[in-house]
């Protein structure tokens, strides 16, 4: 194992500074060319019996960091294509929100303003969709006192909401 481990550490201390700037040069940003050469010597460590002797073992490393940036390169399509996939969804559902952005601060003053009992149930109805059973499992009540704490706790944000010069007819306020 000692063996193994000083010639790894040999041929990494070989090659890194150039492995290293071949990610850099192939890279977006500099984290990523970490991330790259951290991948490139954590393959060349398992498939350590394949690493070539001597000068081999620089082209043959360049070849592994080929393939990761090829994976990273891909990772990065798949992660922007799924971010446009959010960003679309996200701009769907603020799309049905109050337009002004001075309605939006108001909103979020007036839920901040409630006792976190209150924010925690209104949260579990808006946010995670759960009904009246499903939050009673959650809080560890009744059905029944989940239904009056968030009636209670509706009347009051509709009441901060008031006090704040916010409509409440456009709001979803319904019972879940």
């Amino acid at each position: 194992m000692d063996n193994r481990k000083n010639r790894f550490e040999a041929v990494y201390l070989q090659t890194y500074e150039r492995i290293l700037g071949y990610a850099t040069r192939r890279c977006d940003s500099p984290h990523d060319a970490a991330d790259v050469v951290a991948e490139t010597y954590a393959i060349a460590w398992r498939r350590f019996d394949s690493l070539p002797e001597n000068g081999e073992a620089r082209l043959w490393l360049y070849g592994v960091a080929r393939n990761v940036l090829a994976n990273h390169r891909r990772g990065v399509a798949r992660h922007r294509h799924r971010s446009v996939e959010l960003d679309t969804d996200v701009a769907d559902l603020y799309a049905r929100s109050p337009e002004s952005s001075v309605e939006l601060n108001a909103i979020t003053r007036a839920l901040r303003e409630l006792p976190e009992d209150d924010r925690e149930l209104i949260s579990l109805v808006a946010w995670e969709g759960l009904d009246h059973g499903e939050i009673a499992k959650v809080l560890g009540c009744s059905r029944n006192a989940v239904r009056i704490r968030l009636y209670r706790a509706r009347k009051r944000l509709s009441k901060a909401l008031a006090v704040a010069g916010v409509s409440v007819s456009h709001l979803v306020m319904e019972s879940a």
